[in-house]
């Protein structure tokens, strides 16, 4: 079965897996529109840049490269995730779960910012993870500044990211001001050179427009199907299995470990509260949490003894995303 197959190092997993993702998306690929238009940059490079990435590709062209960009993606926070041994041993289970994840919802499966976000949040998880055992972590913390405003100006509520950094900090490391100063200068330096870009072309009235979302109302309402929350019904389930799981492992587990998964909770909150500066209010902002819940729900399939229960909940969880792709 898929989830047993999944935990080795198989090499037939990495074809496995583009199978399940290309299966995943068959639903949306079948049912394009005649036209599909794909925003992959915030205002604040489009208008500066004068031009719309990706206006001139066709739906069945978008959804492939789509369906490209997620399985590196996918192999990409395994490959992570087997480096630092979150699972307790290595497997390819991380981005199964991760290319399952992207099929939950239509909007996922088309190009996308938070998209393109997410290589730069599994950029990021690598070197937030890194800084438990480093003496000197001064230089880090500023890429990981300079990857906050790189990913806010594809996509401005990942601008929260900053405070996941300094939430590592304090997870991850003693107090020093330092460390928590550089990631702002990161962050500042790109604005900064930003600012620069649209004064040169005296068009500082639109660099002032980037922070309109901060003045966004709280949102109380989501701009998502009623049937598509019974496709996170199995999700749920498998998330109070990890859980369960989790709290029986927990202190076996090594420091670093223990420390990885607060952060990746904490990274899940920071993208529900950066909802409201989301001006779509659309579901495509929760693409964000694929890869921090991927390793959840690889941590549940990696550690569950009851065979029979975790096949048919994954094989559940196929059937539901197929179910309502194409019904």
């Amino acid at each position: 079965m898929l989830i047993n197959q999944h935990r080795t190092l198989s090499g037939l997993n990495i074809f496995i897996v583009s199978l399940v993702g290309t299966v995943l998306c068959l639903g949306v690929y079948l049912h394009l529109p005649d036209r599909l238009t794909p925003v992959l940059f915030e205002p604040a490079v489009a208008n500066l840049i004068g031009v719309e990435v990706g206006q001139n590709l066709s739906p069945k062209i978008n959804v492939l490269i789509t369906l490209a960009l997620t399985i590196l993606q996918a192999f990409n926070l395994n490959r992570v995730v087997n480096h630092f041994n979150l699972l307790g041993k290595p497997n390819f289970l991380t981005a199964l779960m991760f290319m399952t994840l992207v099929s939950l919802f239509i909007p996922f499966l088309v190009l996308s910012p938070t998209l393109i976000c997410n290589f730069i949040t599994i950029w990021m998880l690598y070197k937030l993870f890194n800084i438990y055992k480093q003496g000197d972590v001064k230089g880090i913390m500023f890429d990981l500044g300079l990857l906050v405003a790189l990913g806010s100006i594809i996509y401005f509520p990942f601008i929260v990211m900053l405070a996941l950094i300094w939430i590592s900090l304090i997870i991850f490391r003693p107090f020093s001001w330092r460390e928590w100063i550089t990631p702002l200068m990161g962050v500042i330096l790109v604005y900064f050179l930003l600012a620069v870009g649209y004064y040169w072309l005296e068009r500082m009235d639109e660099f002032f427009q980037i922070f309109i979302p901060f003045t966004y109302p709280f949102p109380t309402r989501l701009d998502m199907d009623v049937y598509d929350y019974f496709v996170l019904i199995p999700i749920v389930i498998t998330l109070v299995g990890f859980l369960f799981i989790l709290k029986d492992n927990f202190f076996k587990s090594v420091v670093q470990v223990r420390k990885s998964f607060q952060l990746l909770f904490f990274m899940i909150l920071l993208i529900f509260g950066s909802f409201y500066l989301n001006q779509e209010r659309s579901v495509n902002h929760f693409l964000l949490c694929v890869p921090p819940v991927s390793i959840y729900l690889a941590y549940f399939f990696t550690h569950a003894k009851t065979k029979w229960f975790y096949e048919s909940l994954y094989l559940v969880i196929l059937l539901t995303i197929l179910y309502f792709q194409f019904f």
